[in-house]
């Protein structure tokens, strides 16, 4: 962190005027730019490299209060190999499970290079106390969680608290050891404002987040284009302001082929190239994978396999 950041995390006074100091969000032109890079046209090689990189930073989900040990198993078997009659097609980035089924997923995943990722910290709501959270996101970690998934208080940010708010993220950044990558869940549906969303992803950074996620799908409306450009641009800045380059996920609404290359798009355009890898992009859309692999196979056949011919997840 440079000097200057290194004095913002000092007080809620000090975070606050470095936040809402951040430039505005120029709410009609993101939107417009947004909209723009999503009429870019993808076409026959482009194409399926395109798709074959958006199913490698898919993140598998299942986050119901009736999964099952199976459900987990089948679902950590479809991300190594998400069409069993194509040995070439990739595996998935990750699957991500309730902390207690972690155990079952690292089972399952072991040797494949598909990493377990697991939610926490009072998951989707974060209402609950910090040792409470801490001591989740402990539990996955030493379950053998690689990737811990938290979500911020958005009572606290949207009442000011931005000191507890960083302060919460910062523990469970340490509750992680080293062992686990934290992802920061802003929720942006309930921001508010685009303007919410830039000072929220700063936050996020400032406090020791290794990727800024969107939403926990639960909340609409989910990821948008033009909250995860703003998001995009926050990675930017902050990577020239710091050296530090911070990972970003949209989840939840994408769930066709055309709607993954627009984000991929806007991800090259906005970020640049080096995010279009699977250790700085994710997309957590795990219907999705489905509509992927059915352009995939269109590709390379010419023709639709039927609606039965995949797994449902």
């Amino acid at each position: 962190m440079t000097a200057p950041l290194a004095e913002v995390a000092a007080s809620n006074a000090s975070l606050r005027a470095f936040l809402h100091g951040l430039p505005g969000v120029d709410r009609v032109g993101a939107e417009a730019r947004a909209a723009m890079l999503g009429t870019r046209s993808i076409k026959t090689t482009a194409k399926k490299h395109a798709i074959d990189l958006a199913i490698r930073m898919l993140d598998l989900t299942t986050l119901e209060g009736a999964d099952t040990p199976g459900k987990v198993r089948a679902m950590c078997a479809k991300a190594v190999r998400p069409d069993p009659s194509d040995p070439d097609a990739p595996s998935v980035a990750a699957v991500c499970v309730y902390p207690d089924l972690v155990p079952v997923a690292v089972a399952a995943l072991q040797g494949t290079g598909v990493k377990v990722a697991s939610v926490a910290t009072a998951f989707p709501s974060g209402r609950s106390s910090l040792n409470v959270k801490v001591a989740e996101t402990e539990y996955a970690v030493a379950a053998g969680a690689s990737e811990v998934d938290m979500v911020i208080d958005r009572g606290a940010f949207l009442a000011g608290d931005y000191l507890k708010v960083y302060e919460e993220i910062a523990a469970v950044k340490a509750a992680c050891a080293g062992r686990a990558h934290l992802k920061v869940i802003l929720e942006t549906g309930e921001l508010a404002t685009y303007d919410n969303v830039r000072r929220a992803s700063w936050l996020a950074m400032l406090a020791g987040a290794d990727f800024i996620k969107t939403s926990t799908g639960k909340v609409s409306p989910a990821a948008t284009p033009a909250v995860t450009l703003i998001m995009l641009e926050a990675v930017r800045g902050y990577l020239k302001a710091t050296g530090r380059r911070v990972g970003v996920k949209p989840a939840g609404g994408i769930r066709t082929t055309k709607d993954a290359i627009k984000y991929l798009v806007l991800v090259n355009e906005t970020a640049g190239p080096d995010w279009l890898d699977p250790e700085w992009f994710r997309l957590g859309a795990s219907s999705l994978l489905n509509d992927l692999l059915m352009q995939r196979q269109k590709l390379a056949t010419g023709r639709y396999a039927g609606p039965d011919y995949f797994t449902l997840d």
